[in-house]
C-alpha cells in the first residue's frame, strides 16, 4: 500500500504535552471556582455592612490595583523561573490570604481596612498566575490549537461564573462567610496538587531573550519596548485598555444596580447566567477555533457585546436583564480567545511571561481608575439625577424609571455606547486590521516541546 509522503500526520490531542494542560486546566477550574465564591460573599457582606458604592468599589481595586502595577516585574520573574514554580508561588499565597480573612471573620474582628490591606497582598501574589499560566499554553499546545485551548481558558472562568455565584448565594443563606472562604482554600490545595504531578518545559532563549538580559527593571521593561515596536498590538492593546476601562464601570455597579430592586439570591441567578453565557461562548470558541483572520472575532463580536451591554440598563425586568447578561459574557470569550492566540503566535515563547505581563498591566490599568470613579458617579451623578425628584426624572425618567438603580441603569446605556464607537474606530485602524498579514509569527506550526 503505497503513502503520500506529503500528507503530514494529524496533530495528536493526548500527547503528554496536552495531557499536563488538561491537569492544569482543571486544577485552576476548581480553584476559580473557590476564589469566585469568597469574591461574591465578600462583595455581598461589604455592601450589606456598608450599603455604600464606592466602599464597595474599593475593594475591587485593592484587589486589581497591586497586581497592575507589579506585573511588569512578575512578568519578567516568569521568564527567568520554571512556569510551574510561579504558578504554586501564586495560588500557595492566595490561599494563605484567604485563611486571613477568614480567621479574621471567625473570631468577629474582621474590618473593611484589613480587607483592603489583606486583597493586596493577594493581588501580589495573583501578578505570577496568569502571565505563567497563558505562556504554559505555548509550550505545551501547537499553534494550530491555540484557539480552542484559549477557548478552554475561558471555559474555566465560565464554569467559576456559573457555580460560585448560585453556591455562594445558597450557602450564605445557612454558613457563616468565612466557612465559604475555607472551601476556597480547600480549591486551592487541589489546584496545588495537579500543579506538583505535571512538568512544563523551559524554552530555549531566543536572540531577543539574551539580549535584554541583566536587571530585572530592564527585562520588565522590554516587554513595552517590543509592544511599542509593533503597532498592530498597541493598537489592539490599546482598544482592550478603552473597553475595559468602560466594562469595568459596568461590572462594579452591577451588584448595587441589581440589588437595588431585588435580592441576593436573585443576583446569584442572574450572575449564574453569566456564567452559563461565558460556557456557552467559550464551548462555541472551543469547538469552532475562532476565524481564519482572529482580528474579525475581535471586531464582530466585539460590537454585538457593546449593543447587548448598552440594552442591559435600559429595565429592571429580570428577565430581561438575565438576557442581555448572558449574550454580553457569550461574547467574551471569543473576543479574548481570538486575541490570545494573536499575541501567542506573535510572540517568542520564551519572552511571554514578560510581554504577556505588561500587555495585562495596560489592559487591566484602566481598570483602577475604573473601580475610583465608578462609585462617585452613581452616589453623586447619575443616581441623583435619575431620582424621584432629580435633574433628569422628568426627561430620561419617564422612559427609564426614577428612583434607586435607575441612575446606573443610564451609565450602563452611555458604556455601551462608547464601547461601540471604540470597536468602530479599531476597525478603521489598519495596522490592527491586518496584523495577522503584516507581523510575522513568532512560533512555528510545530514548536511544541513537550510532547
Amino acid at each position: 500500500m503505497m503513502t503520500n509522503p506529503q500528507k503530514k500526520p494529524r496533530y495528536n490531542i493526548f500527547t503528554q504535552g496536552f495531557r499536563s494542560f488538561i491537569l492544569i486546566w482543571l486544577g485552576q477550574v476548581v480553584s476559580l471556582t473557590g476564589s469566585s465564591m469568597t469574591g461574591f460573599a465578600l462583595g455581598v457582606w461589604v455592601f450589606q455592612e456598608t450599603g455604600s458604592v464606592t466602599q464597595f468599589a474599593l475593594i475591587s481595586l485593592s484587589s486589581t490595583l497591586p497586581s497592575i502595577i507589579f506585573s511588569p516585574f512578575a512578568g519578567a520573574l516568569v521568564d527567568r523561573w520554571n512556569r510551574r514554580t510561579a504558578m504554586i508561588l501564586s495560588d500557595a499565597g492566595s490561599a494563605l490570604c484567604t485563611l486571613a480573612i477568614a480567621l479574621l471573620l471567625l473570631g468577629g474582628r474582621l474590618e473593611i481596612w484589613h480587607l483592603y490591606i489583606i486583597l493586596a497582598v493577594s493581588s501580589l501574589f495573583n501578578s505570577f498566575q496568569w502571565p505563567a499560566y497563558s505562556s504554559s499554553i505555548t509550550l505545551l499546545v501547537p499553534k494550530k490549537q491555540f484557539g480552542r485551548a484559549s477557548g478552554m481558558m475561558e471555559i474555566a472562568d465560565s464554569i467559576a461564573g456559573i457555580g460560585a455565584p448560585l453556591l455562594a448565594g445558597t450557602l450564605m443563606g445557612f454558613l457563616p462567610v468565612h466557612s465559604i472562604m475555607l472551601i476556597d482554600i480547600l480549591t486551592f490545595m487541589f489546584a496545588l496538587l495537579t500543579l506538583i504531578i505535571i512538568r512544563i518545559p523551559q524554552p530555549d532563549l531566543s536572540r531577543e531573550s539574551r539580549e535584554v538580559r541583566g536587571s530585572l527593571l530592564r527585562e520588565a521593561a522590554f516587554g513595552w519596548k517590543f509592544i511599542s515596536a509593533r503597532p498592530g498590538l498597541l493598537g489592539l492593546l490599546i482598544f482592550f485598555a478603552s473597553t475595559n476601562f468602560f466594562f469595568s464601570i459596568a461590572q462594579v455597579l452591577f451588584t448595587p444596580m441589581v440589588l437595588s430592586f431585588t435580592t441576593p439570591s436573585t443576583l446569584g441567578v442572574i450572575m449564574s447566567t453569566a456564567g452559563f453565557g461565558m460556557l456557552a461562548g467559550s464551548l462555541f470558541m472551543s469547538i469552532w477555533g475562532g476565524p481564519k483572520r482572529k482580528i474579525m472575532g475581535i471586531l464582530g463580536f466585539g460590537l454585538l457585546q457593546a449593543l447587548v451591554s448598552s440594552a442591559a440598563g435600559v429595565t429592571v425586568n429580570v428577565t430581561f436583564i438575565s438576557t442581555m447578561v448572558f449574550l454580553v459574557f457569550f461574547n467574551n470569550p471569543v473576543i479574548n480567545a481570538c486575541s490570545q492566540a494573536i499575541w501567542q503566535s506573535k510572540t517568542t515563547p520564551d519572552i511571554q511571561g514578560r510581554v504577556f505581563s505588561v500587555r495585562r498591566m495596560i489592559a487591566w490599568g484602566t481598570i483602577p481608575l475604573a473601580n475610583l470613579i465608578a462609585g462617585p458617579l452613581a452616589d453623586k451623578v447619575f443616581e441623583p439625577w435619575m431620582a424621584v425628584d432629580g435633574l433628569l426624572a422628568d426627561s430620561i425618567g419617564r422612559v427609564l424609571g426614577v428612583g434607586p438603580g435607575r441612575g446606573i441603569g443610564l451609565l450602563y446605556i452611555l458604556l455601551g455606547i462608547f464601547n461601540m464607537f471604540s470597536t468602530l474606530i479599531l476597525a478603521f485602524y489598519s495596522p490592527t486590521r491586518h496584523v495577522e498579514t503584516m507581523l510575522p509569527d513568532a512560533v512555528p506550526d510545530d514548536h511544541v516541546l513537550l510532547t
